[in-house]
């Protein structure tokens, strides 16, 4: 099985802020070609916000992206075409660190009138199989890298570098996926 391991970022304030106020701003994948294997492709598309355009100091400070970035990108539908582009035909398991990421893109799609893939219903939350896995409850993506002594690589709540080590956490955590029962 491929693996595409996605992660995002979106508009965001430090208070007052609501799931459906969120536009996404960044997407970051990876791609495994099976549970084991080395990161075989990667795709990083800054989004252009469409309905709150102006990121907000907290967002800028949390994530590094700048203003001239998102405003230089394409919307979501044009940068959504692109990642299906990147990810190509099925079969694939789209994977992320928690339901984060799966709700935004459907609440981005519903936003914008794209179909979100079925395929994307089949998605497997890595933060709740390593939680099984290590027997404990459901962490942050630098409390698990932590736990198995491994380094934050790149910059924290940047989709691109956290997709890179989140597909760390998924080559120890996808095996043990596989093999479970269905």
């Amino acid at each position: 099985m491929r693996y595409v391991i996605a992660d995002l970022e979106a508009t965001c304030w430090e208070k007052g802020a609501c799931s459906d106020r969120m536009e996404i701003i960044e997407i970051g994948a990876v791609v495994l070609p099976g549970a084991t294997d080395p990161i075989a492709d990667d795709f990083q598309r800054f989004v252009r916000p469409l309905h709150e355009p102006m990121l907000s100091d907290f967002c800028v400070k949390l994530t590094g992206i700048q203003q001239n970035q998102v405003d230089a990108a394409d919307l979501f539908p044009v940068a959504f075409a692109a990642f299906l582009e990147w990810i190509g035909p099925e079969p694939f398991m789209l994977c992320s660190w928690g339901a984060y990421d799966l709700k935004q893109f459907r609440t981005d799609c519903r936003r914008h009138g794209v179909p979100c893939p079925e395929s994307f219903d089949e998605h497997i939350n890595l933060k709740q199989s390593f939680a099984d896995l290590q027997g404990t409850k459901p962490c942050g993506m630098k409390a698990a890298l932590r736990r198995l002594g491994l380094p934050l690589l790149g910059q924290h709540h940047r989709a691109f570098d956290d997709a890179r080590n989140i597909a760390t956490i998924g080559q120890i955590v996808l095996p043990h996926h596989e093999n479970k029962p269905k």
